[in-house]
């Protein structure tokens, strides 16, 4: 299982953004997806997770009201729409897939089977 992270560039505060993350190989459909950022010099953190049906989501307190996360297993990709960006959100961010897709809650990094290579976001203030 393969994915790759895309959509990500600089911008100013206030500004949208939509990252998106395609998944190549594996079933997609029954996967949960998840999205990380870790600014420099700091610890990874959870973003956003949303399980295999696309019916339930979770959010970090930190983006809660300003991001949206998506899927369409169709296309085999999973979306994080972020708007009202503040130069805080400024960091790499990576999307992650867990085999087990059921979410009731945010899932621990250790959770999730395959990750993406990350894409820079940077938000100008």
């Amino acid at each position: 299982v393969q994915l790759q992270a895309s959509g990500g560039g600089l911008v100013q505060a206030g500004d949208s953004l939509r990252l998106s993350c395609a998944v190549s190989g594996g079933t997609f459909g029954s996967y949960a997806m998840g999205w990380f950022r870790q600014a420099p010099g700091k610890e990874r953190e959870f973003v956003a997770v949303i399980n295999w049906s696309g019916d339930t989501a979770y959010y970090a307190d930190s983006v809660k009201g300003r991001f949206t996360i998506s899927r369409d297993n169709t296309k085999k990709t999973a979306y994080l729409q972020m708007n009202s960006l503040r130069p805080e959100d400024t960091a790499v961010y990576s999307c992650a897939a867990d085999r087990y897709g059921v979410v009731d809650g945010e899932l621990a990094s250790y959770e999730y089977d395959w990750w993406g290579q990350g894409t820079q976001v940077t938000v100008s203030s």
